[in-house]
């Protein structure tokens, strides 16, 4: 039985030759994106993204890791407390 917790990600790119790399990391985890928001902030020359998602805790936390991995971007997330096991 898998255990998954609703979550919200907030990633900051602040170097945007970074872009490609993240989308590429998104649409490997797309099966647990609920949805996406991305603003570009054209007057500071940065992407502020959200990411709605429902996965398993270990599964967000990889994907967290491997954006922040990425150079100029930043990302945090917050863990709701609703838990589904499916």
């Amino acid at each position: 039985m898998m255990v998954t917790r609703v979550a919200i990600m907030g990633i900051i790119v602040e170097n945007l030759d970074s872009t490609e790399q993240l989308n590429a990391i998104l649409h490997r985890y797309s099966g647990y994106i609920l949805g996406r928001m991305g603003i570009p902030y054209r007057d500071r020359d940065i992407n502020v993204i959200s990411i709605a998602l429902d996965a398993p805790q270990d599964v967000t936390n990889t994907l967290a890791g491997e954006i922040g991995a990425l150079p100029g971007v930043n990302v945090k997330t917050a863990f709701s407390h609703v838990i589904s096991k499916a």
